[in-house]
């Protein structure tokens, strides 16, 4: 089986809660005895999976930071979709889907992906290439929606573009430029959400294969938004729309 590393209270606790029997074993500081740890224990016991004592030194080489706050698991994948086609069509009722061109942050992958599941989007999709892995960063800052929501990597992000949209997909980029604002747009119909990467935005071809671009209003002296940040800005508004033709 395929392991990765999972560190922080909230990635192991969600992994735990989520798909116990995928944990084989959590490292946690010996000297940490708190009442947030205790939980942990608890709830890992209860799990039956095996608890490793150890020094605080060996988390951080295991995780490669001194951010793990005193607990590393060591994990199986879970069996989320990682093909795109295979998601899709296991989707009732209209898809919501964000893109991210380019994010090279773990930390601002880890946010998308938290927002994310918040708004309930089905998946987040990136290109292998020019972009940040699912890291155990990136898990870390997710508070455990790397278990939720599948993280989709392809070869050629303007073809599954494309391919979206012979399924009938919208596809609505985000830009400072565009003539129309984030409330102009229709996100009760099968949606792909665009956002470009930190500094440059969307690539040309990405922006090319969108259908409309829409902005988020700014009205204060902030020129725009962390990319994690305008996402859940997006996404939520997605969720309302989507909530007003429901009622």
């Amino acid at each position: 089986m395929k392991h990765k590393l999972l560190f922080g209270f909230h990635a192991v606790t969600a992994r735990l809660r989520h798909d116990a029997s995928s944990v084989e074993e959590i490292y946690i500081d010996a000297a940490r005895t708190d009442r947030r740890m205790q939980e942990l224990l608890r709830a890992a016991e209860a799990a039956k999976v095996r608890i490793i004592h150890v020094e605080g030194g060996r988390l951080d080489g295991m995780a490669g930071t001194r951010r793990h706050q005193g607990v590393v698991a060591k994990a199986g994948e879970m069996s989320l979709a990682r093909n795109l086609d295979e998601l899709l069509d296991a989707i009732s009722g209209p898809p919501l889907l964000l893109i991210l061109d380019g994010v090279t942050d773990p930390h601002n992958l880890g946010a998308c992906l938290r927002v994310a599941d918040g708004a309930g989007a089905h998946a987040v999709i990136a290109p292998k290439d020019r972009a940040v892995g699912l890291n155990a960063t990136a898990a870390k800052v997710a508070s455990g929606a790397a278990d939720t929501v599948p993280y989709i990597t392809v070869t050629n992000l303007a073809r599954t573009m494309r391919d979206l949209k012979e399924r009938d997909i919208w596809l609505t980029g985000t830009t400072d430029d565009a003539e129309k604002t984030l409330y102009d747009a229709d996100f009760a119909v099968p949606t792909a959400l665009v956002m470009g990467s930190e500094g440059e935005g969307m690539r040309r071809l990405t922006r090319e294969n969108c259908d409309v671009l829409v902005r988020i209003p700014m009205e204060g002296a902030v020129e725009s938004l962390n990319v994690s940040v305008a996402s859940g800005v997006c996404l939520y508004e997605a969720r309302r729309q989507r909530m007003m033709v429901v009622k």
